[in-house]
Protein backbone atom coordinates (compact mmCIF):
# COMPACT_ATOMS: atom_id res chain seq x y z
CA UNK A 1 0.00 0.00 0.00
CA UNK A 2 1.14 3.06 -0.60
CA UNK A 3 -0.66 7.26 -1.15
CA UNK A 4 -0.04 9.91 -2.95
CA UNK A 5 -1.86 13.57 -1.98
CA UNK A 6 -2.17 16.42 -4.35
CA UNK A 7 -3.74 20.21 -3.31
CA UNK A 8 -2.83 23.43 -2.14
CA UNK A 9 -3.28 24.73 1.23
CA UNK A 10 -5.90 27.49 -0.12
CA UNK A 11 -6.68 25.90 -3.02
CA UNK A 12 -10.43 23.94 -3.80
CA UNK A 13 -9.88 20.99 -2.15
CA UNK A 14 -7.09 18.14 -1.01
CA UNK A 15 -6.99 14.85 -2.53
CA UNK A 16 -5.59 11.41 -1.21
CA UNK A 17 -4.46 8.29 -3.62
CA UNK A 18 -4.07 4.91 -2.26
CA UNK A 19 -2.84 2.27 -3.69
CA UNK A 20 -2.64 -1.14 -3.23
CA UNK A 21 -5.77 -1.59 -0.91
CA UNK A 22 -6.78 -5.77 -0.53
CA UNK A 23 -9.97 -6.03 -1.05
CA UNK A 24 -12.69 -6.49 1.51
CA UNK A 25 -11.63 -4.65 3.83
CA UNK A 26 -14.19 -2.59 6.46
CA UNK A 27 -13.99 1.16 5.78
CA UNK A 28 -16.21 3.76 7.12
CA UNK A 29 -16.04 7.19 6.12
CA UNK A 30 -17.25 8.41 9.88
CA UNK A 31 -13.70 6.31 10.89
CA UNK A 32 -11.55 8.41 8.22
CA UNK A 33 -13.49 11.96 9.70
CA UNK A 34 -12.87 11.12 13.26
CA UNK A 35 -9.14 11.08 12.64
CA UNK A 36 -9.36 14.25 10.56
CA UNK A 37 -10.91 15.90 13.57
CA UNK A 38 -8.72 14.67 15.54
CA UNK A 39 -6.05 16.50 13.46
CA UNK A 40 -7.63 19.89 13.31
CA UNK A 41 -8.11 20.21 17.33
CA UNK A 42 -5.56 21.50 20.04
CA UNK A 43 -4.29 23.84 21.91
CA UNK A 44 -2.40 26.89 19.99
CA UNK A 45 -3.82 25.82 16.85
CA UNK A 46 -4.52 29.13 15.19
CA UNK A 47 -7.74 30.80 13.03
CA UNK A 48 -7.42 28.43 9.76
CA UNK A 49 -8.77 25.36 12.19
CA UNK A 50 -12.02 27.21 12.91
CA UNK A 51 -13.03 27.77 9.47
CA UNK A 52 -12.30 24.21 8.30
CA UNK A 53 -14.46 21.43 8.98
CA UNK A 54 -12.64 18.35 7.45
CA UNK A 55 -14.66 15.71 6.13
CA UNK A 56 -13.42 13.48 3.66
CA UNK A 57 -15.58 11.82 0.45
CA UNK A 58 -14.76 8.96 -0.67
CA UNK A 59 -14.48 8.41 -4.42
CA UNK A 60 -13.93 5.41 -5.24
CA UNK A 61 -12.16 1.95 -4.43
CA UNK A 62 -14.79 1.15 -1.89
CA UNK A 63 -18.45 -0.36 -2.03
CA UNK A 64 -21.32 -1.22 0.24
CA UNK A 65 -18.56 -0.08 3.17
CA UNK A 66 -15.62 -2.44 2.34
CA UNK A 67 -12.81 -1.84 -0.18
CA UNK A 68 -12.76 -3.54 -3.57
CA UNK A 69 -9.20 -3.65 -4.41
CA UNK A 70 -9.35 -0.84 -6.47
CA UNK A 71 -7.37 2.47 -5.64
CA UNK A 72 -8.90 3.99 -2.69
CA UNK A 73 -9.22 7.83 -3.68
CA UNK A 74 -10.41 10.41 -1.22
CA UNK A 75 -11.11 14.49 -1.30
CA UNK A 76 -11.43 16.85 1.93
CA UNK A 77 -12.84 20.56 0.42
CA UNK A 78 -10.90 23.85 1.81
CA UNK A 79 -13.78 25.87 2.65
CA UNK A 80 -11.63 28.56 3.06
CA UNK A 81 -11.05 28.34 -1.03
CA UNK A 82 -13.93 30.55 -1.06
CA UNK A 83 -11.77 33.84 0.38
CA UNK A 84 -9.22 32.65 -2.04
CA UNK A 85 -10.84 31.94 -5.29
CA UNK A 86 -8.83 34.83 -7.37
CA UNK A 87 -5.53 34.40 -5.67
CA UNK A 88 -5.61 30.64 -6.11
CA UNK A 89 -7.58 30.47 -9.77
CA UNK A 90 -6.14 27.53 -11.89
CA UNK A 91 -6.76 30.20 -15.23
CA UNK A 92 -5.75 33.21 -15.78
CA UNK A 93 -2.71 35.23 -15.67
CA UNK A 94 -2.75 36.79 -11.84
CA UNK A 95 -1.56 39.88 -12.86
CA UNK A 96 -3.26 41.66 -10.25
CA UNK A 97 -2.40 38.96 -7.75
CA UNK A 98 -0.82 40.15 -5.06
CA UNK A 99 2.82 38.29 -4.69
CA UNK A 100 5.02 37.50 -1.53
CA UNK A 101 8.21 38.00 -1.90
CA UNK A 102 9.59 37.95 1.72
CA UNK A 103 10.39 34.45 2.25
CA UNK A 104 10.70 32.82 5.74
CA UNK A 105 13.67 31.63 7.64
CA UNK A 106 12.91 27.64 8.68
CA UNK A 107 10.20 27.26 5.82
CA UNK A 108 10.37 25.78 2.45
CA UNK A 109 10.34 29.15 0.68
CA UNK A 110 13.24 30.26 -0.44
CA UNK A 111 14.54 26.97 -1.54
CA UNK A 112 11.34 26.21 -3.30
CA UNK A 113 11.66 29.34 -5.06
CA UNK A 114 15.13 29.28 -5.99
CA UNK A 115 14.64 25.31 -7.56
CA UNK A 116 11.47 26.33 -9.18
CA UNK A 117 12.26 30.09 -10.14
CA UNK A 118 9.35 31.22 -9.37
CA UNK A 119 8.88 34.87 -8.28
CA UNK A 120 6.32 34.53 -5.93
CA UNK A 121 7.18 32.71 -2.65
CA UNK A 122 2.84 31.87 -2.72
CA UNK A 123 3.85 28.84 -5.54
CA UNK A 124 5.91 27.11 -2.81
CA UNK A 125 4.18 27.98 0.28
CA UNK A 126 0.80 26.69 -0.62
CA UNK A 127 2.05 23.30 -1.46
CA UNK A 128 4.41 22.90 1.51
CA UNK A 129 1.83 23.57 4.79
CA UNK A 130 1.20 21.86 6.69
CA UNK A 131 -2.50 21.59 5.52
CA UNK A 132 -1.54 19.02 3.14
CA UNK A 133 -1.34 17.01 6.01
CA UNK A 134 -5.05 16.36 6.08
CA UNK A 135 -4.93 14.46 2.92
CA UNK A 136 -2.56 12.36 4.88
CA UNK A 137 -4.34 10.91 7.46
CA UNK A 138 -7.58 10.30 5.03
CA UNK A 139 -4.96 8.04 3.63
CA UNK A 140 -3.95 6.93 6.70
CA UNK A 141 -7.45 6.22 7.61
CA UNK A 142 -7.46 3.52 5.19
CA UNK A 143 -4.36 2.06 6.36
CA UNK A 144 -5.50 2.42 9.95
CA UNK A 145 -8.77 0.05 8.35
CA UNK A 146 -6.40 -2.59 7.49
CA UNK A 147 -4.42 -2.64 10.59
CA UNK A 148 -7.68 -2.71 12.79
CA UNK A 149 -9.04 -5.91 10.93
CA UNK A 150 -5.35 -7.39 11.41
CA UNK A 151 -5.17 -7.07 14.70
CA UNK A 152 -3.34 -3.71 14.89
CA UNK A 153 -3.69 -0.79 17.04
CA UNK A 154 -2.08 2.54 16.03
CA UNK A 155 -1.95 5.20 18.63
CA UNK A 156 0.06 8.37 19.95
CA UNK A 157 1.11 10.75 22.56
CA UNK A 158 2.47 14.26 23.39
CA UNK A 159 5.34 13.56 25.88
CA UNK A 160 6.88 17.49 25.45
CA UNK A 161 5.66 20.88 24.31
CA UNK A 162 8.63 23.58 24.50
CA UNK A 163 10.57 22.55 27.71
CA UNK A 164 7.96 20.78 29.01
CA UNK A 165 7.82 17.38 29.23
CA UNK A 166 6.20 14.34 30.74
CA UNK A 167 8.26 11.51 28.94
CA UNK A 168 9.27 9.23 28.18
CA UNK A 169 6.50 7.27 28.82
CA UNK A 170 6.14 3.61 27.94
CA UNK A 171 2.43 3.16 26.04
CA UNK A 172 1.33 0.48 28.10
CA UNK A 173 1.19 3.07 30.99
CA UNK A 174 -0.44 5.66 28.74
CA UNK A 175 -4.15 6.20 29.20
CA UNK A 176 -5.47 6.79 25.78
CA UNK A 177 -8.68 7.82 27.26
CA UNK A 178 -7.10 10.63 28.80
CA UNK A 179 -4.86 11.46 25.47
CA UNK A 180 -7.98 11.96 23.63
CA UNK A 181 -9.80 14.08 26.46
CA UNK A 182 -6.81 16.47 26.36
CA UNK A 183 -6.19 19.18 24.10
CA UNK A 184 -2.82 18.86 24.17
CA UNK A 185 -2.64 14.89 23.63
CA UNK A 186 -0.79 14.37 27.19
CA UNK A 187 -2.19 11.97 29.58
CA UNK A 188 -1.21 14.34 32.64
CA UNK A 189 -3.37 16.45 33.56
CA UNK A 190 -1.16 18.49 35.74
CA UNK A 191 1.74 18.28 33.15
CA UNK A 192 -0.98 19.40 30.13
CA UNK A 193 -1.94 22.32 32.16
CA UNK A 194 1.91 23.62 32.44
CA UNK A 195 1.93 22.89 28.35
CA UNK A 196 -1.11 25.25 27.84
CA UNK A 197 0.88 27.94 30.06
CA UNK A 198 3.53 27.56 27.96
CA UNK A 199 1.63 27.70 24.64
CA UNK A 200 0.11 30.97 26.21
CA UNK A 201 3.67 32.63 26.99
CA UNK A 202 4.76 31.81 23.19
CA UNK A 203 1.59 33.85 21.78
CA UNK A 204 2.32 36.76 23.83
CA UNK A 205 5.51 36.93 22.67
CA UNK A 206 4.75 36.13 18.92
CA UNK A 207 6.98 33.06 19.20
CA UNK A 208 5.78 29.42 18.00
CA UNK A 209 7.02 26.17 19.85
CA UNK A 210 7.37 22.45 18.63
CA UNK A 211 8.04 19.45 21.02
CA UNK A 212 7.88 15.80 21.10
CA UNK A 213 5.25 13.36 20.12
CA UNK A 214 5.04 9.27 20.38
CA UNK A 215 3.57 7.00 18.20
CA UNK A 216 3.08 3.25 19.51
CA UNK A 217 1.82 -0.13 18.02
CA UNK A 218 0.90 -2.96 19.50
CA UNK A 219 -0.56 -6.61 18.27
CA UNK A 220 2.26 -6.60 15.79
CA UNK A 221 3.78 -10.06 14.48
CA UNK A 222 7.23 -10.66 15.06
CA UNK A 223 9.26 -10.75 11.25
CA UNK A 224 7.12 -8.07 9.50
CA UNK A 225 9.88 -5.94 7.60
CA UNK A 226 13.23 -7.29 6.24
CA UNK A 227 16.85 -7.62 7.42
CA UNK A 228 18.46 -8.25 3.94
CA UNK A 229 17.35 -5.10 1.56
CA UNK A 230 17.83 -1.94 2.56
CA UNK A 231 14.84 -0.37 1.54
CA UNK A 232 13.14 -3.18 2.88
CA UNK A 233 14.25 -2.46 6.65
CA UNK A 234 11.12 -1.33 8.53
CA UNK A 235 12.98 1.27 11.04
CA UNK A 236 14.23 2.87 7.73
CA UNK A 237 11.18 3.14 6.31
CA UNK A 238 9.22 4.89 9.84
CA UNK A 239 11.72 7.15 9.91
CA UNK A 240 11.51 8.31 6.36
CA UNK A 241 7.75 8.56 6.15
CA UNK A 242 7.71 10.67 9.59
CA UNK A 243 10.14 12.65 8.89
CA UNK A 244 8.17 13.51 5.62
CA UNK A 245 5.59 14.90 7.65
CA UNK A 246 6.50 19.08 7.64
CA UNK A 247 8.44 20.72 10.83
CA UNK A 248 9.70 17.22 11.94
CA UNK A 249 13.60 17.01 12.64
CA UNK A 250 14.35 13.83 14.40
CA UNK A 251 12.63 10.40 14.86
CA UNK A 252 14.25 7.67 17.30
CA UNK A 253 12.88 3.83 17.84
CA UNK A 254 13.00 2.82 21.15
CA UNK A 255 15.40 4.30 23.33
CA UNK A 256 16.54 5.88 20.48
CA UNK A 257 19.77 8.52 21.30
CA UNK A 258 19.35 7.56 24.63
CA UNK A 259 21.39 3.87 23.82
CA UNK A 260 24.38 5.64 22.87
CA UNK A 261 24.85 6.50 26.15
CA UNK A 262 24.29 3.03 27.44
CA UNK A 263 26.22 -0.43 27.44
CA UNK A 264 25.17 -3.19 25.49
CA UNK A 265 24.01 -4.82 28.69
CA UNK A 266 21.74 -2.22 29.60
CA UNK A 267 20.04 -1.62 26.12
CA UNK A 268 19.85 -4.93 24.30
CA UNK A 269 16.63 -6.85 25.15
CA UNK A 270 16.99 -10.72 26.93
CA UNK A 271 15.31 -13.10 24.60
CA UNK A 272 12.62 -15.66 26.38
CA UNK A 273 10.17 -18.44 25.18
CA UNK A 274 6.97 -19.30 27.15
CA UNK A 275 5.03 -22.28 25.62
CA UNK A 276 2.29 -20.94 23.95
CA UNK A 277 3.21 -17.53 23.36
CA UNK A 278 6.67 -18.01 21.81
CA UNK A 279 9.72 -15.93 22.29
CA UNK A 280 9.77 -12.86 23.25
CA UNK A 281 11.50 -9.80 25.41
CA UNK A 282 12.07 -9.18 28.44
CA UNK A 283 12.59 -5.97 28.13
CA UNK A 284 11.51 -3.24 24.85
CA UNK A 285 14.08 -0.73 24.81
CA UNK A 286 14.25 -1.62 20.54
CA UNK A 287 11.03 0.13 20.47
CA UNK A 288 9.79 -3.39 18.65
CA UNK A 289 12.22 -3.27 15.89
CA UNK A 290 15.16 -5.28 15.58
CA UNK A 291 17.20 -6.26 11.94
CA UNK A 292 15.12 -3.95 10.46
CA UNK A 293 12.03 -6.16 11.10
CA UNK A 294 9.43 -5.94 13.85
CA UNK A 295 10.37 -8.41 16.97
CA UNK A 296 6.67 -8.84 18.33
CA UNK A 297 7.10 -6.37 21.37
CA UNK A 298 5.06 -3.32 21.01
CA UNK A 299 6.78 -0.70 18.80
CA UNK A 300 7.27 2.70 20.21
CA UNK A 301 8.32 5.58 18.18
CA UNK A 302 9.13 9.39 19.19
CA UNK A 303 9.73 12.64 16.70
CA UNK A 304 11.04 15.82 17.21
CA UNK A 305 8.98 18.79 16.01
CA UNK A 306 10.57 21.76 15.77
CA UNK A 307 8.90 25.44 16.31
CA UNK A 308 6.61 26.47 13.57
CA UNK A 309 8.79 28.59 11.15
CA UNK A 310 6.04 31.31 10.66
CA UNK A 311 6.19 33.82 13.37
CA UNK A 312 4.15 36.95 14.29
CA UNK A 313 7.04 38.84 15.60
CA UNK A 314 8.65 37.88 12.15
CA UNK A 315 12.82 37.16 11.71
CA UNK A 316 15.33 38.97 9.31
CA UNK A 317 14.35 37.87 5.58
CA UNK A 318 15.77 39.22 2.24
CA UNK A 319 13.37 40.68 -0.56
CA UNK A 320 12.97 38.31 -3.69
CA UNK A 321 12.87 41.59 -6.00
CA UNK A 322 14.95 43.88 -4.21
CA UNK A 323 17.47 41.74 -2.50
CA UNK A 324 17.04 44.60 0.95
CA UNK A 325 16.66 43.24 4.49
CA UNK A 326 12.90 42.95 5.16
CA UNK A 327 10.64 41.31 7.88
CA UNK A 328 9.57 37.77 6.90
CA UNK A 329 6.30 37.36 5.96
CA UNK A 330 3.42 36.67 7.88
CA UNK A 331 1.01 33.82 6.86
CA UNK A 332 -2.11 32.81 9.14
CA UNK A 333 -0.40 29.98 11.68
CA UNK A 334 -0.71 28.17 14.74
CA UNK A 335 1.37 28.73 17.42
CA UNK A 336 1.89 24.98 18.82
CA UNK A 337 0.74 21.99 16.24
CA UNK A 338 2.29 18.95 17.97
CA UNK A 339 -0.82 17.41 19.27
CA UNK A 340 -2.27 17.56 15.41
CA UNK A 341 1.39 16.34 14.10
CA UNK A 342 0.88 13.25 16.31
CA UNK A 343 -2.17 12.29 14.68
CA UNK A 344 -0.17 13.29 11.22
CA UNK A 345 2.56 10.85 12.34
CA UNK A 346 0.04 7.74 13.44
CA UNK A 347 -1.58 7.95 9.88
CA UNK A 348 2.11 7.47 8.63
CA UNK A 349 3.32 5.17 10.80
CA UNK A 350 0.12 3.26 9.57
CA UNK A 351 0.51 3.50 5.92
CA UNK A 352 4.28 1.65 6.28
CA UNK A 353 3.03 -1.28 8.70
CA UNK A 354 -0.26 -2.01 6.57
CA UNK A 355 2.66 -1.99 3.57
CA UNK A 356 4.66 -4.33 5.26
CA UNK A 357 1.68 -6.65 6.35
CA UNK A 358 1.08 -6.78 2.76
CA UNK A 359 4.19 -7.79 1.73
CA UNK A 360 4.41 -10.04 4.51
CA UNK A 361 0.83 -11.99 3.80
CA UNK A 362 -0.13 -10.78 0.45
CA UNK A 363 -2.65 -8.35 -0.72
CA UNK A 364 -5.52 -9.55 -3.06
CA UNK A 365 -7.90 -9.92 -0.69
CA UNK A 366 -7.93 -9.41 3.02
CA UNK A 367 -9.67 -12.90 3.88
CA UNK A 368 -6.63 -14.71 2.68
CA UNK A 369 -3.92 -12.20 4.36
CA UNK A 370 -6.04 -13.49 7.89
CA UNK A 371 -5.53 -17.20 6.73
CA UNK A 372 -2.23 -16.57 6.12
CA UNK A 373 -1.47 -14.62 9.53
CA UNK A 374 -3.37 -16.81 11.74
CA UNK A 375 -0.70 -19.52 9.56
CA UNK A 376 1.91 -17.66 10.58
CA UNK A 377 1.15 -16.95 13.95
CA UNK A 378 0.77 -21.00 14.41
CA UNK A 379 3.99 -22.17 13.13
CA UNK A 380 5.97 -19.62 15.15
CA UNK A 381 4.13 -20.18 18.46
CA UNK A 382 5.37 -24.21 17.92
Amino acid sequence: MEYRTAGESHGRALVALVSGVPAGVPLSQNAVDADLARRQVGYGRGGRMAIERDRAMILSGVRFGRTIGSPVALTIGNRDWDNWTDVMATAGEGLDSPRVTAPRPGHADLAGCLKTGSHDVRDILERASARETAARVAAGGVARALLTALGVRVFSWVERIGDVQCGPLDPSSVDMDAVEASDVRCPDAEVAAHMRRAIDAARDAGESLGGVLAVAADGLVPGVGAYAEAAGRLDARLASAVMSVPAIKGVEIGDGFAAAAQPGSQVHDPIMFEQGRGFFRATNHAGGVEGGMTNGEPLVLRAAMKPIPTLMKPLASADLDTHEPVDASRERSDVCAVPAAAVVAEAEVAMVLADAYCAKFGQDCLDDMLVALSAYRDRIRR
